[in-house]
């Protein structure tokens, strides 16, 4: 059996943690999320274009974001945000893995029986 890597933790994290940045900011386009959680996990987690990509197209695709494109410098840039539909979602999709860490949290801390 193989162990998680910290990078499949991630993937599976990680439409999850987009919904959440959503929720905190009106909008975002893909270079800015990538910098957040950067800077909010102190460099610890980095999210590539390859894998960030997919899953924003995937969450547009379930209708829980919107897109924008935007002229900034010249350059297109697009633009992510929460639907009415990603709002809820997302505050579900928050809650269960808040409950889900909290119980993996117990399990952890067991100690071995010696």
């Amino acid at each position: 059996m193989s162990t998680p890597t910290n990078s499949s933790l991630l993937k599976g994290s990680l439409s999850i943690m987009i919904l959440r940045l959503l929720e905190d900011r009106e909008k975002m386009y893909g270079y800015e999320i990538t910098q957040k959680v950067k800077e909010l996990t102190a460099g610890e987690m980095t999210i590539t274009e390859g894998a960030l990509y997919p899953a924003l197209h995937k969450l547009e695709a379930e209708g829980l974001l919107s897109t924008e494109m935007q002229l900034v410098d010249g350059r297109a840039r697009k633009y992510y945000s929460l639907t009415k539909t990603g709002h809820t979602e997302a505050v579900g999709r928050i809650a269960e893995l808040t409950n889900f860490l909290e119980n993996l949290n117990l399990v952890l801390k067991l100690k071995p029986n010696l």
